[in-house]
Formats: structure tokens, C-alpha cells, sequence
């Protein structure tokens, strides 16, 4: 019976659907400015960037005629690319790489009375980022690679959980 229900909290889990950096702010907007730290970092205007001079420099060197509409790059500038239909609940490439990139699609742990209880967030979909899930993106795959220091950065976007 335990099995049966790890088994079927799984399937759960991996049906999450992303909600979109605006269902995050109603909680995170004031609690430790959360959001307001996300919506003025690089990680939110990441889709914008594909659209500037330097991104269709690049990508006219590497034979891309639109940074904005080509999956190698979207892939790590736009968290909505890499939803199917199925899975949106409310995400766009415009919000660049939001909340739900680094913390796990948010539809079964977004009410406030889960968030209360970090295990009851873990175990329903939220994810506590690492240097692994940042290396998906931050790596010699991208035309503009720098040397990525974890510590370094993680820091850089870190934000305080009240």
C-alpha cells in the first residue's frame, strides 16, 4: 500500500503545472522582496536578451536568423519553451527564466498553507535549486559562456526565505 502511494504522490508530482511568476508574487512580493529580487534580475529579462543587437550578432554567426524563436536558445533563456501545452498553467516566454526554472513547477506547491511546511512543499513539487540544475544552463553550450562559479553566483540570486 506505502508503494502504491509513493507511486501515485509521483505520478502527481510530475503533473505539476507551471503557473507563472505572477501567481508567485501575490505570496513573495513582500516576503523577503522575493519577487521584486527576481523581476529586477538578468534571470527575468533572460528572454529579452535574444532580442537585443549583441544576442542577433551571435546568432547570425551560428546560422540563427531569430535568437527569440530558436530552441537552443530558449532553452535557457525562456522557462515557457520547455513546458508543453499540457503542463502550462500560465507561464510565457516574456517572464525569461522564472521562478519555476530553478523551483519546480508550482500548481501543487503554490497555496500558503503549503509553503508552510517545507517538507510538504518538497514533496509536492518544489525544488531546492543546486549546482546541477544551474549547470543545465550555465555551461560551455552557450556562445557567450563565462567561468561559472556556483558559490559565486548562487549568491548573487539568492533570496531570503522569511
Amino acid at each position: 500500500m506505502a508503494c502504491m502511494l509513493f507511486l501515485l504522490s509521483s505520478v502527481l508530482v510530475a503533473q505539476n503545472k507551471y503557473v507563472g511568476a505572477a501567481k508567485c508574487k501575490m505570496c513573495h512580493m513582500s516576503k523577503g522582496k522575493q519577487y521584486p529580487n527576481w523581476s529586477e534580475s538578468k534571470h527575468a529579462k533572460a528572454f529579452e536578451t535574444l532580442k537585443s543587437e549583441a544576442a542577433l550578432k551571435i546568432g547570425k554567426e551560428k546560422g540563427i536568423a531569430s535568437p527569440s524563436t530558436d530552441a537552443k536558445c530558449l532553452k535557457c533563456h525562456s522557462t515557457a519553451s520547455t513546458v508543453t501545452a499540457a503542463l502550462n498553467g500560465g507561464i510565457t516566454n516574456e517572464e525569461g527564466v522564472s521562478c519555476e526554472t530553478c523551483h519546480g513547477p508550482g500548481s501543487n506547491y503554490k497555496s500558503p498553507t503549503m509553503m508552510k511546511s517545507k517538507s510538504d512543499a518538497l514533496k509536492n513539487g518544489l525544488i531546492v535549486p543546486d549546482e546541477k540544475l544551474c549547470l543545465k544552463c550555465h555551461n560551455s553550450e552557450s556562445p557567450t559562456f563565462k567561468a561559472f562559479n556556483y558559490a559565486t553566483y548562487s549568491a548573487k540570486v539568492a533570496h531570503k526565505n522569511p
